[in-house]
C-alpha cells in the first residue's frame, strides 16, 4: 500500500487494544478507544477501517456501528469480538467479522483485504464513469469528431488505465482468496435453491 491506512482500534480491554496497536504500528497509523463514546468522539473522515468490538459497556459495537452509518462515514468496519456470529448480523453495516481470539497476521490481512475492496469500489466507480461519458459521446458524435477530439483520446487513454487497475485490482483480491469465499457461497447458494 502506498499511504498509510488510518485504523481505529475500538476496544474495551486496555491491554487487548495495547496489544492491537503495536501490531498495527509499523504498518498503520494507529489511534485507540476504549468505550463506544470515546470511539464516537475519535472516528472521522480520516478513518479508513475501524476494528470494533461489539460487547462494550454502555454504548456497545453494534451501536457504534449504526452511528458510523448514520453519519455516512466512508470507513471500513470489520467487527472483532468474542461474540460468535448469529442471525442478528444480517442486518449490520459491518465489512467483515473476526471472531477472538486473532492473532497478528489475521488483523493485518483484514485491514488489507478491506483497503483493497475500497479501492477496488473507487476504481469501478471511475471506471462506468468513464464509460458513460464514452458511450454518450460515441453516441452523440461522428467517428471523424471523435478521432479530432484531444479530449477524447484522453478519456479513452484515462479509461484503458482505470480498466488495468480493476483488473490488476480483481487479481489481488483472488490472490487473497476474498472473490474464492464470496464464489463459493454465491455458489452453494445456487445449488441450494435448484
Amino acid at each position: 500500500m502506498d499511504e498509510t491506512t488510518h485504523v481505529l482500534i475500538v476496544e474495551d480491554e486496555p491491554d487487548l487494544a495495547g496489544l492491537y496497536a503495536s501490531w498495527l504500528a509499523g504498518r498503520h497509523t494507529v489511534e485507540t478507544a476504549h468505550s463506544g463514546e470515546e470511539a464516537i468522539e475519535a472516528i472521522d473522515d480520516e478513518i479508513d477501517v475501524v476494528l470494533l468490538d461489539r460487547m462494550m459497556p454502555e454504548l456497545s459495537g453494534d451501536d457504534v456501528l449504526e452511528v458510523i452509518r448514520e453519519r455516512g462515514l466512508d470507513c471500513r468496519v470489520a467487527m472483532v469480538t468474542a461474540v460468535e456470529p448469529d442471525f442478528d448480523i444480517v442486518g449490520m453495516g459491518f465489512d467483515d467479522y473476526l471472531v477472538k481470539p486473532v492473532s497478528e497476521e489475521e488483523l493485518h490481512a483484514i485491514i488489507d483485504g478491506l483497503v483493497l475492496r475500497s479501492t477496488y469500489d473507487d476504481q469501478l466507480q471511475e471506471f462506468f464513469s468513464l464509460a458513460s461519458k464514452k458511450a454518450l459521446l460515441e453516441e452523440g458524435k461522428s467517428d471523424v469528431e471523435l478521432r479530432a477530439s484531444r479530449e477524447y483520446a484522453r478519456l479513452e487513454d484515462r479509461l484503458a488505465v482505470v480498466r488495468t487497475a480493476v483488473e490488476g485490482t480483481v487479481e489481488e483480491l483472488l490472490e487473497q482468496g476474498v472473490c474464492d469465499r464470496l464464489c463459493r457461497d454465491v455458489t452453494r447458494e445456487t445449488i441450494e435453491r435448484e
